[in-house]
């Protein structure tokens, strides 16, 4: 089913509530920019508790609606700018591009910064430490860029940003997890442009 159907679902009353939310979770599956879990905990942290409040569920459900469409928009507006570049005869995006196909995966269209340091909460707590073997200074060095990004509410220095900034290539290079390389992209985005 679709997005759109699960969400008339969640709207629907006369439905049994465990539906409802069982609805919910599926619009979720649909659309998760911080992954399945984080997305549920941030719609709980911005919402209220959802499982068993009919107007938080449906405040939760705004709130997805609200970036999937921000989304959706952004996807549109890409399409129409590639299909004008492809015209003028540049068939590759330039490499400073900004791709929402890329993005959608791990960034939250509407309140990126809040969400991005909810997810990385959420990681810290949930499943960083079994991503992070203790003995390899890379991910010590994530791990500790993690903490501090937390700390201070999303700011981190210009040394350690320039740190982060070469530990994906390395990952990448040592085969790591597409986990750890979705924490780093939810660090970048918690802490902003430089």
């Amino acid at each position: 089913m679709s997005f759109g159907n699960f969400a008339r679902r969640v709207r629907d009353p006369a439905l049994p509530y465990r539906w409802r939310v069982s609805a919910f979770r599926s619009c979720v599956q649909l659309h998760r920019p911080l992954g399945f879990e984080a997305t549920l905990s941030f719609l709980e942290s911005q919402a209220g508790t959802f499982q068993r409040d009919g107007a938080a569920l449906l405040r939760a459900l705004d709130i997805i609606e609200s970036s999937r469409a921000a989304l959706r928009v952004e996807l549109e507006a890409y399409a129409t700018r590639r299909r004008e570049a492809k015209r003028r005869g540049r068939r590759s995006p330039r490499a400073g591009d900004s791709n929402p196909n890329l993005q959608a995966r791990w960034y939250w269209y509407g309140a990126p910064r809040e969400a991005a340091l909810h997810a990385l909460w959420f990681w810290h707590r949930r499943r960083l430490p079994f991503l992070l073997p203790s003995t390899d200074p890379v991910l010590i060095e994530i791990s500790s860029c993690v903490s501090e990004c937390l700390d201070s509410g999303g700011v981190l220095t210009a040394a350690r940003r320039e740190v982060l900034g070469g530990r994906v290539r390395e990952l990448e290079r040592l085969g790591c997890s597409g986990d750890l390389l979705l924490v780093i992209r939810h660090i970048e985005v918690a802490c902003g442009p430089p």
